[in-house]
């Protein structure tokens, strides 16, 4: 077997294999043997089938099996002791005069390969770090959240602004019949909340869904519909109410306390007031990171330039899916993904760069933390490390789960490379202006 390889540029390459007989000819007899002991022809006893007579039936579909086995080992092997860096996998050369019944054979495959290129993590420019504050209104909205929640139900007979109103959502042509409660700032315009104020037990009130809510989100919520038929979603709803009720706020005291956050772990208002502002911090801080990886990510592949071999991969992705691709929706579906294709090559370059690598210790680690915080939230303050170990271990035997544990980690690990590398500019806000400034 001869492997050679013809460079057509610096991104597409041929490689050519030859494929003699002496090459398949004791695979091919081997399994034909194979097949002759076990073949179940009428006429002859098992096992003593002429070979001719399997070689007549069976030989074809055997060497082209076997040749293209072959092919598929060489040429990998070929890949792997070149360290050629290939993007998507060979495409073979159409072949429509091959001849099986030859001796020897030619098959062709095209590459693409990755570009050559260098990474600059100091932008002229910096990139703005958020550091998301909680500020005193939204602790204090907080505390206030917290002593509506398990305070007292007491009933009402009108509705008031405050109140707490339970009842029926209907729409009998869009078969819409849901229970729900909610407080008037729900709605999004001052008018609705008229139509509710001073309203009784009983009465109807017809409400019109199109900007109902802030949010068309909040109509697959309380009129239980799909994603889909909540976008957009203009028609009348009646809605009866059933229960009106307000919240007589809880008291901010040690058995409150102490229900929330666990014996003794918080004493004061002060202390609960500090921990709202940690505990929110600690999840800004994702939000702000992400925020960041974003941009660090748009800036990298912005600003690294190289070429792709575009033509090749558009026509690999035309075969490379689950369903066969026309030359025109293979382009369409290259140029969604180009930017994903670009980034992917740009980490894979860093992570080399760098020597970034995930341990199986690193993995159980990240677990163990994801474990601990996860039962905090459900009260589990302390954990014993054999309960973390145990859950952990089961976590780990999965694969799936390994996967993504993985990708979370290294996206981690690169975030602290593009924090100490990157030219950074820290912008403090409160999340209200986050909010605002890059999601409203």
């Amino acid at each position: 077997m001869n492997i050679t390889r013809e460079n057509i540029d610096a991104l597409n390459a041929v490689v050519k294999v030859d494929i003699a007989k002496e090459d398949y000819s004791d695979k091919v007899e081997k399994v034909l043997s194979d097949y002759r002991k076990s073949a179940n022809i009428p006429g002859f006893r098992k096992g003593h089938v002429p070979m001719t007579m399997v070689k007549k039936q069976y030989g074809k579909a055997v060497l082209v099996d076997e040749v293209n086995k072959l092919l598929q080992d060489a040429l990998n092997k070929y890949l792997t002791e070149e360290k050629l860096d290939v993007l998507g996998n060979p495409l073979p050369k159409a072949q429509d005069n091959l001849d099986w019944d030859a001796d020897s054979f030619t098959f062709e495959f095209e590459l693409g390969l990755a570009p050559e290129f260098e990474v600059e993590l100091k932008t002229k420019k910096p990139i703005t770090q958020y550091h998301i504050v909680a500020d005193e209104k939204m602790i204090n909205n907080q505390v206030e959240h917290i002593q509506k929640q398990y305070g007292k139900l007491i009933s009402q007979d009108t509705v008031t602004k405050d109140s707490e109103i339970t009842g029926v959502f209907e729409n009998e042509e869009k078969g819409i019949n849901n229970k729900a409660t909610f407080t008037l700032d729900k709605f999004k315009g001052k008018a609705t909340e008229k139509q509710f104020i001073d309203a009784k037990v009983g009465d109807v009130v017809t409400l019109k869904t199109k900007g109902l809510f802030e949010d068309d989100h909040d109509l697959m919520h309380f009129l239980k519909v799909s994603h889909d038929d909540a976008h957009g979603l203009d028609i009348e709803v009646n809605f009866t109410i059933n229960e009106i009720n307000t919240r007589e706020l809880a008291d901010l005291d040690q058995e409150l306390f102490d229900k929330l956050f666990g014996k003794g772990n918080v004493t004061s208002v002060t202390e609960l007031k500090e921990k709202i502002k940690t505990d929110s911090e600690k999840q800004f801080a994702q939000q702000g990171d992400q925020k960041f990886l974003n941009d660090v990510t748009e800036y990298l592949v912005d600003n690294t330039k190289f070429d792709l071999p575009a033509s090749f991969l558009q026509r690999w992705m035309q075969t490379a899916g689950e369903e066969v691709m026309d030359a025109d929706q293979a382009k369409e579906e290259y140029e969604k993904s180009e930017k994903s294709m670009r980034y992917q090559l740009i980490e894979g370059k860093l992570i080399e760069e760098h020597k970034l690598q995930v341990t199986f210790e690193d993995l159980k680690s990240f677990a163990k933390d994801m474990i601990k915080s996860q039962m905090a939230q459900f009260g589990q303050m302390n954990p014993t490390d054999e309960e973390l170990e145990t859950i952990a271990a089961r976590i780990l035997s999965n694969k799936d789960e390994v996967k993504r544990l993985s990708e979370q980690l290294m996206s981690q690990k690169l975030l602290n490379l593009y924090k100490k590398e990157v030219n950074v500019k820290v912008k403090e806000m409160t999340y209200d202006d986050f909010v605002k400034e890059f999601y409203s």
